[in-house]
């Protein structure tokens, strides 16, 4: 009687401990960390005067423009890998940088953003800006080399 009640529990045992498995419920999904609110997609316009100092400096040249912001991992949100998006005539680039945030992460912050790009004039160009970031604006001085063409200028953004 005994080994009868035993192979009688497994099968409603292992019933029992797979009636929880399936059924179309949901899966587990990892918890979602704080976001930045400078993460994510900002347009707006760049304006830039190509050799500022030059003695007959070119007119200032306004385009549209969109920076998109990711956050790098253990960094305080503070660190970004930054794809900028420039359809300015006198800059028509792709190119990703690193922008760090100080003096944290909550807005108004200020940010600086900076790296090297591949030119369409056939060099290797620089580019940096620096200004203040709000919670939906951001406006800062860019300055940079194309070729060997020095420029200076600047970005006004507001996020989607």
């Amino acid at each position: 009687m005994k080994a009868q009640r035993t192979r009688l529990g497994v099968p409603v045992l292992l019933l029992f401990m797979l009636s929880g498995c399936g059924g179309g419920g949901s899966s587990p999904t990892a918890p979602s960390g704080p976001q930045s609110f400078l993460a994510g997609t900002w347009r707006g316009t760049m304006t830039i005067q190509p050799n500022p100092t030059g003695p007959q400096p070119a007119t200032p040249v306004t385009g549209a423009v969109t920076w998109t912001f990711e956050v790098v991992p253990q960094t305080n949100l503070q660190t970004f890998r930054t794809t900028i998006q420039s359809q300015n005539t006198w800059l028509p680039i792709t190119l990703t940088m690193a922008t760090a945030m100080i003096p944290g992460n909550t807005p108004p912050a200020q940010i600086s953003t900076q790296g090297e790009y591949d030119s369409p004039r056939g060099c290797r160009g620089t580019f940096g800006s620096f200004g203040n970031a709000d919670a939906n604006r951001i406006q800062a001085d860019v300055t940079g080399v194309d070729c060997p063409i020095p420029f200076t200028g600047t970005v006004t953004l507001t996020k989607n």
